[in-house]
């Protein structure tokens, strides 16, 4: 037996830091959403007891360094699962992005195995599984869009954002998170305004939702990464309605609302970036289908 799970990316409409906890993580609010760009999971029972991740991106390490593996290892522990299982990922995010495409690679592995092994955990019992695997997952096992707290494993659903392009552009570099928060110096920053971008989604305002963007990891990436910058300039030149930095990064996407524009965006940026995607926002609970 053997089935696919769909693992859609997600960006930050707005991240903030608030402090340095004591288990050396970081307090954050985040806002996320998901976007139409997707790795497909595979997954089919083998003989034998083991875990066998099967990628063709060099990039995806196929042994226990893999969310995805993580994901399987847990559920054969917590359950007592004998069975081995194949996971096959096509891998359409792109790698150390700030996409959280490994997240959302090990949520689709939750998702899948709970049905594959007919386990029947909740939403919430996944999403609670995930997140011991990493902070994105919890946010990954549900998708659609929603306030993440404490160290993203608290979710509060939201309603879908307005509809528009998001035009995704990936610089040639990867950035480690760890690195960045390690640098992230809390109390000398501005902070995004969350409860207004939650106000505006509510209100499907798309013009507050692009005032309202923020992501406090900015300063920190765009110090260390020039071209970060770069990428984020070049999208406001080329015409964008509101452009921020996904995650810890390197990706940086553009919101644009009308079909002329976002084209004008993406073939401006593929000028001088090799990964450049437009996509749109989906932002709703069917995304997972």
């Amino acid at each position: 037996m053997k089935l696919m799970e769909k693992a859609p990316a997600k960006i930050n409409l707005a991240l903030d830091v608030l402090f340095k906890r004591p288990d050396g993580y970081h307090e954050v609010e985040m806002i996320m959403t998901t976007v139409d760009l997707a790795d497909r999971i595979e997954l089919k029972e083998i003989r034998g007891n083991q875990i066998e991740i099967l990628s063709h991106n060099r990039f995806v390490p196929d042994d226990h360094r893999n969310l995805a593996y993580q994901a399987a290892f847990v559920l054969k522990q917590r359950y007592g699962i004998n069975t081995g299982v194949q996971i096959a990922i096509e891998k359409n995010i792109p790698v150390a992005a700030g996409l959280a495409g490994g997240s959302s690679d090990a949520a689709a592995t939750l998702r899948g195995l709970n049905k594959l092994w007919n386990l029947n955990l909740s939403m919430d019992e996944l999403a609670e599984i995930g997140a011991e695997i990493g902070s994105d997952v919890s946010f990954c096992v549900y998708g659609g869009t929603a306030l993440a707290k404490g160290r993203g494993e608290k979710i509060t659903q939201l309603p879908v954002p307005p509809k528009c392009w998001v035009v995704l552009a990936k610089p040639t570099i990867g950035v480690s998170t760890a690195d960045i928060y390690r640098r992230l110096q809390v109390g000398n920053m501005g902070h995004p305004n969350i409860k207004e971008m939650i106000s505006a989604i509510e209100n499907n305002s798309y013009e507050r939702v692009c005032n309202g963007v923020g992501n406090v990891l900015e300063q920190v990436t765009l110090q260390l990464y020039p071209e970060v910058a770069n990428i984020k300039s070049q999208m406001k030149t080329f015409g964008a309605d509101a452009v921020l930095m996904s995650g810890s990064g390197p990706t940086v996407f553009g919101l644009v609302e009308h079909d002329s524009r976002m084209q004008r965006v993406y073939n401006g940026l593929r000028g001088f970036c090799d990964q450049v995607y437009a996509v749109r926002m989906l932002g709703d609970l069917s995304a997972l289908e």
